[in-house]
């Protein structure tokens, strides 16, 4: 989840030389190429040993036989991208269809609008909250258990960016500019009384689209702005991530994480950082972690527990699911955010324009922080506050979350209980003044 420098994207490593920037995605295609016959017969495998015809299906031997079978193939699988799953949701007490469908769309991103399909209009109209992805790697659907809490009592939309491997190099490039561009851009087609909520590390361009819309006295500015684990400034207590982009420099993601899109995806071509490389270093973070996930699966599948079985495949079928992201925005993204620290400075741009957060004043602005997180450090979305210093006192909120990490920011069980509840309150008082003023002086 980095970021960049605005005003022009860093030139890539060995640019107009394929030969050189390839081969890793090149020999990364080989490799799952040369798996498919070993995965055939695994899975051939794995059938046998489940079929209820077969003796041996009952016996300990079957059972682990057919247990290994998945795991192999699980663990040399290459993810696509998830389905939502939200069909339906609850809207005071009655349950209530759910349509997915998308209401704008450009080469890099969609915004999908959660349809829910009343049998007759509310009385009165819900907060209309969109709500920006992170685009670092994984796919908005990570934000499924997001979406759910909000559905009931909300109108909502979300940020759906896409695989830079399945867009065509003839569609040019994707930047941070032309991120920040999309987020204005949304804004105007949802059309003014809209919230908007940056989840982790869409916080950057969030500030730098309103803060750019504010200075132009633009019509749209969102009625409220949350932001959740954001790294609005990472010098405050600095991350393993943050800190690792400081002692790499630019010059080291340039040459050692940037290629080319190999045929025959759409995209071939483009320079990305792949999103298998991007896994490789979200697993490695928590290796262990992640290698007793798995022997505990291996377990489980022998003794037949398949709550837990489920479990399991439900969360790793979304955290494998990767997709590459454009080097420009990526290589963006790390030299603004992490090594120039340019919003905290005054120093950010878009498009030649300097991006000024002081002229944030209509905006209604909350901050979400959890206590454990070990991405984004506390402190370093509350620096907002101070960046965004003439929205009135009364039109503003920090809070904190005990016994939360990074993910528990905006999923889990107290993100439901806890969080949701707060920011549900901050929207519906950010859209009446007078509300607001009583909650502040709570």
């Amino acid at each position: 989840m980095p970021i960049g420098e605005f005003g022009g994207a860093p030139p890539l490593a060995a640019e107009g030389s394929p030969v050189l920037t390839t081969p890793m995605y090149w020999m990364y295609e080989m490799a799952q190429a040369s798996l498919n016959p070993a995965r055939a017969i695994t899975d051939a495998t794995r059938l046998l040993f489940q079929n209820p015809l077969n003796p041996w299906t009952r016996t300990e031997v079957g059972k682990s036989v057919a247990a290994a079978c998945e795991l192999f193939e699980r663990t040399t699988r290459r993810y696509g991208k998830p389905e939502w799953g939200l069909n339906d949701t609850e809207v005071n007490g009655i349950r209530v269809p759910v349509e997915v469908r998308s209401v704008w769309e450009k080469p890099f991103c969609k915004l999908l609008y959660f349809d829910r399909k009343f049998a007759r209009p509310l009385r009165s109209p819900q907060p209309r909250v969109l709500i920006v992805a992170p685009m670092s790697g994984h796919y908005a659907t990570l934000l499924r258990g997001t979406v759910e809490a909000f559905l009931p009592a909300h109108e909502v939309y979300i940020t759906d960016w896409a695989d830079a491997r399945m867009v065509p190099l003839s569609e040019g490039r994707f930047d941070l500019d032309d991120y920040i561009d999309y987020v204005i851009e949304m804004l105007h087609v949802l059309g003014g009384n809209t919230h908007v909520m940056a989840v982790c590390q869409p916080s950057v361009p969030v500030v730098a689209a309103v803060s750019i819309m504010e200075a132009r006295r633009d019509p749209f500015v969102p009625t409220s702005m949350t932001l959740m684990g954001g790294p609005i400034d990472t010098r405050r207590n600095p991350t393993g991530v943050n800190k690792l982009a400081q002692e790499r420099g630019m010059d080291w993601f340039r040459n050692t994480v940037i290629t080319k899109v190999p045929f025959p995806h759409p995209g071939m071509m483009r320079d990305v950082y792949p999103g298998f490389l991007q896994l490789n270093g979200f697993i490695s973070m928590n290796l262990d972690r992640h290698m007793d996930a798995h022997k505990r699966l291996f377990a489980n599948l022998v003794k037949g527990d398949g709550d837990l079985v489920d479990k399991h495949r439900d969360f790793y079928d979304e955290y494998l699911a990767v997709m590459d992201l454009s080097a420009e925005y990526y290589l963006q993204t790390v030299d603004t955010v992490f090594v120039k620290h340019s919003l905290p400075k005054g120093e950010m741009t878009h498009r030649g324009t300097r991006v000024d957060p002081s002229k944030v004043k209509r905006v209604a602005l909350m901050t979400v922080e959890g206590e454990n997180d070990d991405i984004s450090g506390l402190g370093q979305t509350e620096a907002t506050h101070t960046l965004c210093s003439a929205i009135p006192d009364h039109r503003r909120v920090h809070y904190v979350q005990k016994g939360v990490g990074h993910y528990g920011v905006f999923n889990g069980s107290r993100f439901k209980s806890e969080i949701v509840p707060r920011i549900h309150d901050f929207m519906v008082s950010a859209a009446n003044p007078s509300s607001m003023q009583a909650l502040a002086a709570e």
